[in-house]
């Protein structure tokens, strides 16, 4: 009954009155309000590494706008999510297409974040960046759930000269976490078909305050580094990167989830693209302005592996992602917040940190071994 109002809403602009039962539902435009009677039923999502830097701003939306939100996360960092999230308590290579059913949706959060957890352990990251997203898609599409959203990165096109890169271009990763980011993306896109929708969003360096703090992204970095040591320092400011705010972050998987059913496909997102240079001084001066200190900046000229910009306008049109954030904007959220996370060295704010912290109770062979039904 509600997806039939909801299809209806989508295909017209109209007002109308609808009677069911003596109920009564008014209908203006976009705008649903039933007088009596039961409400919609929102859709039912599974977030998978939900408990992590993107998903604890992102689920509080989710639950806004009406969604049923359930979480499946290892929980390496705590839990920072809101009391009436249902967590199942299994890794992802333990769930089972029973456990799946009844979903409409599944997110793709999870995995090794960057980097230096790549480096670290390579075999890890592709388990958990190219066979975990790989799997539970699988599993999705057996259980009947009708869209899949992959968190993809920007990374997987590598490094590039000074071209902006839509997703038709070639990606030339070369470094395990690009390679695994698109492996998990190519295996998830190969799912797709007319009932099962896939969805790739290639984010920026996602930067900003979250409940579950980062601090070794980009922007959180110069951010704490200008507030502890009072100087920034820059390893090369001509390198390209795409950034995106972390509540442009959750905007795109919003729409995302919104989109009409038939969407699928891979898209850029991101809140601008900037030389690590300009971050900077754009960093260097929103401090500068807004705290009144002063600050230094130190440049090195070291090589980078990656370098890339990207256009988001398939987005734009698409999905209609529209970003409202910039590095300003990221700042000044830092700043708001700043009393949160001002325990600069916790190492609960540095992925590689905790994850080496964690290092043998995670094996190869044991995910290897693990079977589902």
């Amino acid at each position: 009954m509600c997806r039939h109002i909801a299809d209806a809403i989508a295909s017209a602009n109209f007002a109308n009155t609808f009677n069911e039962s003596h109920k009564t539902i008014f209908i203006f435009g976009n705008l649903l309000a039933e007088s009596t009677g039961e409400r919609c039923r929102g859709m039912k999502l599974l977030i998978a590494g939900g408990a992590g830097y993107l998903g604890t701003t992102l689920i509080p939306k989710l639950f806004e706008r009406g969604y049923s939100v359930d979480v499946v996360d290892l929980f390496w960092f705590g839990n920072n999510l809101p009391p009436e999230t249902n967590i199942l308590n299994k890794d992802i290579f333990a769930l089972t297409v029973a456990d799946l059913t009844g979903y409409d949706q599944v997110v793709f959060l999870a995995g090794l974040s960057n980097d230096p957890m790549a480096e670290y352990s390579p075999s890890m990251n592709f388990i958990f960046n190219a066979a975990a997203p790989a799997f539970l898609a699988y599993i999705a599409k057996k259980a009947g759930v009708r869209r899949y959203i992959y968190a993809s990165s920007c990374s997987v096109y590598g490094y590039t000269e000074n071209e902006l890169y839509d997703e038709t271009r070639q990606v030339a990763s070369s470094y395990p976490y690009g390679i695994s980011k698109l492996q998990g993306e190519q295996a998830v896109m190969n799912l797709k078909d007319d009932s099962f929708s896939v969805i790739s969003l290639r984010k920026g360096t996602v930067s900003g305050y979250s409940p579950r703090m980062r601090l070794d992204l980009v922007v959180n970095t110069m951010f704490k580094c200008a507030i502890r040591d009072g100087e920034i320092i820059v390893n090369n400011p001509s390198i390209w990167r795409p950034i995106i705010s972390i509540e442009d972050a959750a905007s795109a998987y919003i729409r995302a989830i919104e989109a009409n059913e038939m969407v699928s496909g891979i898209f850029n997102v991101t809140s601008g693209n900037y030389t690590v240079g300009e971050v900077a001084d754009q960093v260097k001066t929103q401090i500068e302005e807004q705290m009144g200190i002063r600050l230094r900046l130190r440049i090195k000229h070291l090589q980078d592996v990656r370098n890339y910009k990207v256009s988001f306008e398939k987005a734009r049109n698409v999905l209609s992602f529209h970003p409202r954030q910039d590095i300003g904007s990221i700042v000044h959220h830092l700043i708001e917040n700043m009393d949160r996370f001002s325990d600069w060295d916790n190492p609960l704010y540095y992925n590689i940190l905790t994850f080496q912290s964690l290092e043998g109770k995670f094996s190869v062979p044991t995910l290897a071994q693990r079977k589902s039904a």
